[in-house]
């Protein structure tokens, strides 16, 4: 399943961070993982929340650059080896990972974003294997 991460570019200044978080804040959206880069000009903030498309559009309007971008929501066991052997199926299916983040860790498993080359092969990938990924829907729930 196809999750939504929302991604807000932001200049690489004083308070612009707070500004960004008080727009989700404002509108009852809550940040369920973030990861933040930055380069001497501007960050890019990547962002999962329950409601990335409100997100968006209350971030828009507010005069901040967004994008939704199609990821992978991961469920991994706790266990050495796991998330190696999962990048290792996306590897043998031409799939190239092009960044990932934590989201969080939930009793025995933990969970990760992952942005890949092919979306859509690496959800199928993850479905003939019975790997467990969260939908956009399911991650509003939590």
């Amino acid at each position: 399943m196809v999750a939504k991460q929302l991604s807000v570019f932001i200049e690489n200044r004083q308070g612009r961070l707070g500004e960004v978080l008080n727009v989700l804040k404002e509108n009852d959206i809550n940040i369920l993982s973030l990861s933040l880069a930055d380069t001497t000009e501007y960050g890019l903030l990547r962002l999962i929340v329950n409601n990335p498309e409100l997100g968006k559009e209350k971030l828009t309007e507010d005069g901040f650059s967004t994008i939704l971008t199609d990821v992978i929501v991961l469920k991994i066991t706790h266990q050495s080896g796991s998330l190696q052997g999962l990048l290792k199926i996306l590897s043998d299916n031409n799939v190239n990972v092009e960044y990932m983040y934590g989201l969080s860790i939930d009793g025995e498993e933990a969970s990760v974003v992952l942005k890949t080359s092919n979306v859509e092969m690496a959800e199928l990938v993850f479905k003939n294997q019975g790997v467990k990924t969260l939908s956009s829907k399911e991650i509003e729930k939590l």
